[in-house]
């Protein structure tokens, strides 16, 4: 028997920020004859045709592990679009998928009000059926998924922040590959800015994408040890953490240590990377296949990878940024078959294990750490450097990341002052100080 569904004035209360709102008719579960067994049509949202490929792959294993025979109907959408189509098809009470992707940063919204309890299965009983999975999962990649104690996506990825180095011109140059603090590291910065036109450092500074503007503070805040938000949703931005992180990028523009890109990906960047513009910057594993390879792929075996600099006052060698939780829509026919096939594809040894070889998205599990293979697996693009032996020790320093559902109104306010600050506008100090007033004047909290 199933619970009933959310109420239509729930989830209205719940999409309050969405435009749509006043479309919104009206609300419904769709069947509610539960499939225990035998052929299942999965209808799975995503924004990555690589999580398509990973799924589909994995039909085989999830048919022999399972009760079901598994197809899936897959639709392909922006990852702000599938949320919104989400919740306007959970009021209008059919066209709801059974699993759906959720890009890290577009989650938040499933996090206001009680929507995340009201429409997603809480994977938490089923975690815990799973004799040492619960114990095994890294709590780090949890956390960003999670509402008052229950589980609403698991992520597909341990999105570890790391150093990018053109090993080539470093040995050309003699500058030293493992300086040991990001201070000695800004002070070589400056160095080979001066004498090569180069810089080690890269922040975004285009203005359309709040997000790509935030991440480049981001991720050496939480290496440092400080935070947007803490376990509860609470704003803990302006912190001597923050300020210190932002005061040394903003002392890095300056000495050329640092520079400045319209965005990562495009080519603003590829023409800084060809040139040599670019020689080293911080930033997630993922953005070798998706930043680098593109980019550069005549640049191959001439990346290496390592571990952050420490800051001297603090904090670990990496930090995380990025990730995608899949979630399963409650209360549907297919409920317990998305479960069964999230379970016994996404989360199952050898399924990360072949996540890794097939999308380069570190487990979530941290036994899968210690598979031989992967340890042993050798990197063509950095110069046969075995990347999974550092990441595995890298694994300790990864922090927690708690969201927020007012998270998209930090970044925008955040973007923006964070922008000024580099201009050399307003004080890193002032910056965090009007951002945190800012936020909490509109988020009115």
């Amino acid at each position: 028997m199933f619970p009933a569904p959310p109420t239509r004035r729930t989830l209205l209360r719940g999409a309050l920020g969405l435009s749509t709102a006043a479309a919104l008719t009206a609300c419904g579960g769709g069947s509610t004859t539960a499939r225990t067994s035998g052929d299942v049509t999965l209808s799975l949202w995503t924004h990555d045709p690589g999580y398509e490929d990973f799924f589909r792959m994995g039909i085989p294993e999830a048919d022999r592990l399972t009760d079901f025979r598994y197809h899936l109907d897959v639709t392909r959408a922006g990852p702000g679009d599938l949320v919104t189509k989400l919740l306007a098809q959970a009021v209008a009470g059919r066209g709801t998928p059974d699993t759906i992707g959720f890009e890290i940063g577009s989650f938040p919204r499933m996090l206001r009000g009680d929507i995340a309890p009201r429409l997603l299965h809480d994977l938490t009983p089923d975690i815990a059926a799973v004799p040492g999975l619960k114990e095994d999962l890294l709590p780090a990649r949890l956390a960003p998924y999670s509402k008052d104690g229950g589980l609403y996506a698991l992520d597909s990825d341990t999105p570890m922040v790391v150093y990018y180095y053109r090993d080539d011109l470093f040995s050309k140059w003699n500058l030293p590959p493992d300086t040991a603090t990001w201070e000695e590291h800004a002070e070589l910065g400056a160095r080979v800015h001066k004498d090569h036109g180069a810089s080690l450092c890269v922040v975004s500074t285009v203005g359309s994408d709040a997000g790509q503007v935030v991440q480049s503070f981001q991720m050496l805040l939480y290496q440092r040890g400080g935070a947007f938000f803490d376990a509860e949703g609470e704003l803990v931005l302006d912190s001597p953490e923050a300020e210190e992180t932002l005061r040394f990028l903003c002392e890095g523009l300056r000495t050329g240590f640092v520079i400045d890109i319209s965005d990562y990906y495009g080519a603003a960047m590829q023409t800084a990377l060809k040139t040599n513009k670019v020689v080293g910057l911080p930033m997630a594993i993922w953005y070798k296949n998706y930043g680098l390879v593109p980019n550069v792929p005549e640049q191959k075996g001439r990346w290496r990878v390592r571990g952050l600099p420490r800051f001297t006052k603090g904090g670990g060698v990496t930090a995380a940024l990025g990730g995608t939780g899949f979630g399963v829509v409650k209360d549907k026919a297919n409920t317990e078959a998305a479960v069964d096939f999230l379970l016994n594809t996404w989360l199952t040894h050898d399924g990360q294990v072949r996540r890794f070889t097939e999308t380069g998205y570190l487990p979530t599990r941290r036994s899968v750490y210690e598979d031989p293979a992967l340890n042993a697996t050798k990197d063509d693009f950095c110069g046969g450097q075995q990347l999974f032996k550092l990441y595995r020790s890298l694994l300790p320093d990864v922090p927690a990341f708690y969201q927020s559902p007012d998270q998209s109104i930090l970044f925008d306010v955040l973007a923006g002052n964070l922008l000024r600050a580099y201009r050399g506008d307003v004080s890193p100090r002032r910056a965090l100080q009007q951002t945190a007033a800012d936020y909490r004047d509109q988020a009115g909290r």
